[in-house]
């Protein structure tokens, strides 16, 4: 068995919330039944993809108000929110509210850069000044001056009889600013997030340096390190940074032989990806990891990437379905978190 003396001390799962385009109420009702479940089994969170224009969650947001009112514990987040189809103010107005719902559990992860195929959809999303928007780490910064309640003009006060005006972004809520979250792949981004106090989401693809070997694990392990030292020097670190890790894990401990043959087919087919750089920068995609909780666990002891980390946020597959999902986040509740020396956290409801 794997040494537990350094033990997990957060577990949470990622989901991207697929749903058939013919009845995407049913998926999207899934999703919410997943997250309820996660806290039943005591998971300490659980997060959202954010897709645009896919057949997957486009409103996270929405999704974590609702989540909010049917679970009292588990944190929920994104991963991440690409900024650039968002305006910073409204996407301030609405995390704040939906955190304030939440009673304070709300974690937005956060990427920058130009939205993806933007040529095919900014004719929609910016029709006026598509060729204008910062799609920088300043739209960034500016959203978490928004979020910590900076002064947003100078304008505030009674207009009228009834009409009361504020000069920041309302509602505010106390402590958001603290969990803002950014998705680094790169060590680049990952020192600048370190040095603009975020967080650190760090996933299953990475880019890495030009002078560095193709190991998804070094190489991850590196942009940890270059984060913490970033944040650690930072004047605008906000508390204690924190770094989760998000590899995708499908233990296998209860499922079905049919569950198995399928899960394996699904990591059979990724794993090609895995062996080399891709793309133009050299992407590199972390494996898979499948079987039972307990190999896992030693293949995750084994990662140089996982050794620097004591929170994670399993990524689910895509394209299962709801009873696998149950059957993978029970096994990881009940098995492989253990496994990692993880302590359920409070379980307040049953899960369904």
């Amino acid at each position: 068995m794997p040494d537990t003396s350094r033990p997990l001390r957060k577990l949470g799962f990622l989901t991207i919330g697929l749903f058939d385009p013919a009845d995407p109420a049913s998926g999207h009702e899934s999703t919410l039944r997943i997250i309820e479940l996660g806290e039943g089994l005591g998971f300490d969170s659980a997060w959202l993809r954010h897709r645009h224009l896919q057949f997957g969650i486009s409103s996270p947001i929405a999704m974590m108000a609702a989540a909010s009112q049917r679970t009292s514990r588990i944190e929920l987040g994104t991963a991440v929110t690409p900024l650039g189809w968002e305006n910073p103010l409204r996407l301030a107005e609405d995390l704040a509210t939906v955190d304030l719902l939440a009673g304070g559990r709300i974690n937005p992860g956060l990427s920058v850069g130009e939205p993806m195929h933007y040529h095919t959809v900014k004719h929609e999303l910016y029709p006026d000044s598509s060729e204008l928007e910062d799609f920088s780490y300043g739209r960034l910064n500016r959203f978490a001056r928004l979020i910590a309640g900076e002064k947003v003009r100078d304008f505030s006060g009674r207009q009228g009889v009834v009409e009361e005006f504020s000069n920041r972004v309302e509602p505010h809520s106390a402590g958001l600013r603290d969990r803002l979250w950014y998705g680094a792949a790169s060590r680049k981004s990952a020192v600048w997030a370190g040095a603009n106090g975020f967080n650190l989401l760090s996933s299953s693809v990475i880019f890495p340096e030009a002078d560095q070997e193709p190991d998804f694990a070094r190489i991850q392990q590196s942009q940890i390190r270059a984060f913490r030292e970033a944040a650690e020097t930072s004047a605008q670190a906000h508390g204690q940074a924190r770094v989760s890790q998000g590899l995708v894990v499908i233990p296998t401990d209860s499922a079905s032989a049919g569950q198995r043959e399928k899960y394996q087919r699904y990591v059979d087919e990724r794993t090609p990806r895995t062996r080399a750089p891709q793309g133009a920068r050299g992407m590199l995609f972390a494996a898979d990891l499948i079987g039972t909780s307990d190999e896992i666990a030693e293949q995750l002891y084994a990662h140089a990437g996982f050794q620097e980390v004591d929170e994670v946020a399993f990524a689910l597959p895509f394209s299962f379905d709801h009873e696998d999902y149950v059957q993978i986040l029970t096994d990881i509740a009940s098995k492989l978190g253990p496994s990692l020396g993880w302590t359920p956290a409070e379980v307040r409801r049953d899960p369904q």
